[in-house]
């Protein structure tokens, strides 16, 4: 039977719950619901990348992108993304960042993805990404 590994990269904090940021078991996996903040500090708590769609999306990218590097994934081994948006009005704008970030990473196919309206994140937090990636 595969284990079941909990991943937590340098760039976040502990999960303020019994939760992790990211698991991987055999070659499933799942990264759970990352928000905009910026590299964790500790000591501090963690701060939003800035007030705006654009800057906090990039830094989620970047949140993602770094549990799927823990857990020995890329991009390219994404099958699945959910995006969560605080406001309706921001769908337009965040395919916009969407496709161009993803324009830049020369993914063999892009994968599956699902935005919806949530508004139950944070005061201040505009967006929240999970992931699911199957490696190999």
């Amino acid at each position: 039977m595969t284990e079941k590994t909990a991943l937590t990269p340098s760039t976040h904090t502990a999960p303020p719950a019994k939760f992790s940021h990211g698991v991987r078991k055999g070659n499933i996996l799942q990264v759970a619901g990352q928000v905009g903040f910026l590299p964790a500090v500790e000591g501090q708590a963690p701060t939003a990348a800035g007030p705006t769609l654009r800057e906090q999306t990039l830094q989620t990218f970047a949140n993602v992108k770094a549990i799927l590097e823990e857990g020995g994934a890329s991009w390219d081994d994404v099958m699945m993304m959910r995006v969560y948006l605080t406001d309706v009005d921001h769908f337009a704008e965040m395919n916009e960042i969407y496709n161009s970030y993803f324009g830049e990473q020369d993914l063999k196919a892009a994968p599956a993805a699902r935005t919806t309206v949530y508004v139950g994140l944070p005061e201040g937090l505009l967006i929240e990404i999970d992931a699911l990636a199957v490696l190999g």
